[in-house]
Parts: C-alpha cells; sequence; structure tokens
C-alpha cells in the first residue's frame, strides 16, 4: 500500500483516462451513469461483477462495449444446466503426433480470455459453477495436475436474472463472494427510451471514437495502487464489516434481528479497493469516508446472509447497509448526532 499521497502531476494522467472511458460508455450507451461509474471502478478494482435484472435491458451490449474502449478480449458464454466444465475451462482430447505417437493436447475454454461474459449465471448446475472459483479467485485453470494461467487481466462480468426460477441454481456463498459488486440492471425513463428509438435503428450501438491503449491501462491500474488509504478510513472500513455480524459490538439491533451471517474479510478488501477507484474518479488522491459510502452498497448487498425473519418483515440486504451506513460513526467516538467535526 502507498504511503505518500500522489501529486496532482502524478494523478492527472489516470483520471483524465478514467473520465474518457465514461464519456465514452454514457455516449453509446444511455441513460445509465452511475451504473457506468461503478462498472469502471470495479474494472480498475480488478474485480468481478454481478449484474441482475431483466432480458433486453443491455447487460450484453454494455461488457461488450467495455472490451471495445478498453481493447480487451472478450468472449462470452451462454450458461444452461446442460453446460459441462470442460465447456468453459477447456478439454483435453487425443491428438496425434507428426511423429505418428498419440498425446493428450489442450483445448483452452472460453474462460482463456480478458473479459468473460457468463450471461445467467444461474442457470449452471453447482458442478460447472464450481469450476468458477478458481478462475475467479486465482485467475488460473487446474486440469489434469496442470495449472495454467488466465490472461491478465481477467474480468467475469456475470448476469442473472431475478424472476425466472424456473430451471435455476442459486449461486452458492462461496461464489457470491468472489464478485466485487452485485450491480443492479433496473428499466431506463420514457426520455432514454425516446432517444433510443428515434436515433438507433434496430438498436444498433455506435462505435466507439476513442480506445484505450494497453499500456494507458497499465497506468490505470499502477495509479490506483498508489491511491493512499488513510487509517481512520480503513478503520471506519473494518467497523462497517464487523458491524454486519450479529452478536459484534458496532452491530445494531436491526442486524441482530435479520442477518444470520455478516459479510466475510473479503468484503473489507473490496470495499477499500472499490473506495480507491471512487476516489480516483473524483481526481482525489487519497480516500475518504464518502468513496466508502458510495460503495459499500454494491459491495455488501449481496454478501450478507438474511433469516426467515427478514423475509417475513420483507427486509432487504439494501436496507440494512443503509441502516449501518447511517447509524455507524465515522470516528469511532460515539459522537451525539448533533455535533459536527471541525473541517481543516
Amino acid at each position: 500500500m502507498s504511503e505518500t499521497i500522489l501529486k496532482p502531476e502524478e494523478l492527472q494522467p489516470a483520471a483524465e483516462l478514467a473520465r474518457k472511458t465514461l464519456e465514452q460508455l454514457d455516449a453509446i450507451l444511455l441513460g445509465r451513469t452511475e451504473l457506468h461509474r461503478l462498472v469502471l471502478i470495479g474494472i480498475m478494482a480488478r474485480g468481478h461483477i454481478l449484474f441482475e435484472g431483466l432480458p433486453g435491458l443491455g447487460k450484453t451490449a454494455l461488457v461488450r462495449t467495455i472490451g471495445q474502449i478498453l481493447k480487451l478480449d472478450f468472449k462470452r458464454i451462454q450458461f444452461t444446466p446442460d453446460l459441462m466444465p470442460g465447456d468453459v475451462l477447456g478439454t483435453h482430447i487425443l491428438q496425434e503426433t507428426s511423429a505418428g505417437k498419440r498425446e493428450l493436447a489442450f483445448q483452452p475454454g472460453p474462460v482463456f480470455t480478458n473479459i468473460l461474459l457468463a450471461d445467467e449465471i444461474n442457470r449452471a448446475s453447482p458442478k460447472t459453477q464450481s469450476a468458477m472459483l478458481e478462475t475467479m479467485q486465482e485467475n488460473c485453470v487446474t486440469l489434469l495436475g496442470t495449472t495454467r494461467a488466465l490472461p491478465q487481466p481477467f474480468f467475469v462480468l456475470a448476469s442473472q436474472n431475478p424472476i425466472e426460477l424456473e430451471g435455476t441454481y442459486p449461486l452458492p456463498e462461496a461464489q457470491l463472494d468472489r464478485f466485487l459488486f452485485r450491480l443492479l440492471f433496473e428499466s431506463v425513463d420514457a426520455d432514454v427510451l425516446d432517444q433510443i428509438i428515434s436515433g438507433r435503428r434496430r438498436g444498433e450501438l455506435p462505435a466507439a471514437t476513442w480506445q484505450m491503449e494497453r499500456g494507458e491501462l497499465e497506468i490505470l491500474f499502477q495509479t490506483m495502487g498508489k491511491i493512499y488509504l488513510p487509517r481512520p478510513v480503513s478503520r471506519y472500513i473494518a467497523r462497517l464489516v464487523s458491524a454486519t455480524h450479529p452478536g459484534s459490538p458496532e452491530a445494531t439491533a436491526p442486524v441482530n434481528r435479520y442477518i444470520t451471517y455478516g459479510a466475510s474479510p473479503r468484503a473489507a478488501i473490496a470495499i477499500a479497493e472499490a473506495a480507491r477507484g471512487h476516489a480516483l474518479l473524483n481526481g482525489r488522491p487519497s480516500v475518504g469516508f464518502e468513496d466508502v459510502k458510495a460503495v459499500a452498497q454494491p459491495v455488501l448487498n449481496h454478501r450478507l446472509i438474511l433469516n426467515y425473519q427478514a423475509r417475513f418483515d420483507r427486509m432487504t440486504a439494501a436496507k440494512l447497509v443503509a441502516e449501518m451506513l447511517g447509524q455507524l460513526d465515522e470516528t469511532g467516538l460515539n459522537l451525539p448526532k448533533d455535533v459536527e467535526l471541525a473541517k481543516a
């Protein structure tokens, strides 16, 4: 972790690259400015993202556009109940060599790419879903005792349909925890729909007018690693994640009432990295409490395991996270709410 704060001239090139990327996303895909910011933060944090939304809202178009702007290899897998691990990871086939001998040769699967769109990932069987665990955490594939590294950078951008539950398998908690964000894809308003149907025949997307070179992407990643995380903010993240666990000193009454299991240490790491990305997008060389609050919701909303009482009372993870953010004192001093800290 960087112990020095970046100078403006060191931060500016990466901030400009991020700004140009967002401009392209907003121009090509209309009406989702805030979603685009979170997706770019996830990319800069080298995290995987789970999209949840109805069909036809543009999830695939968004992932394709990101690959086009960043000049990264893109592949798509349509997950189905009969999809096998070999269809994702690759397989060995028997081939005859030039010397006339037969040997097993590895044929890489679609996971060997930079951006993998796992479409309707919850339609695959648990056996196939488990094949994704190693790729998402270790960025490699192990078959027949041989481990092969995946191309870098590597991102899984997965989607799932929240309403069609027939023929689906809920993602296991271990897999959900490997997604940095869970982002909700909601419908756009009438004005945006009007722009789409009046300016884009058959919904065709315009081509990107600017693309990021590989060296520029490395600059973005390197600058992300130098965004400073102050100790008070780091402590706030730790307390926030601890507050998701029933019985902890930071836990509120709703947490103790509705949550069975809280977020893992991986969630704290995810909040810290995503907060760095949010600070970079806003041109700041260090992370503030406002950056943590901006990314806490998409990091935590799929990591809290609620009990049956929460379902009965229609309590959601999003409501609980909002309640924790409102109740948790940033300083840890438990000051009265009407006391404001003096700003330097």
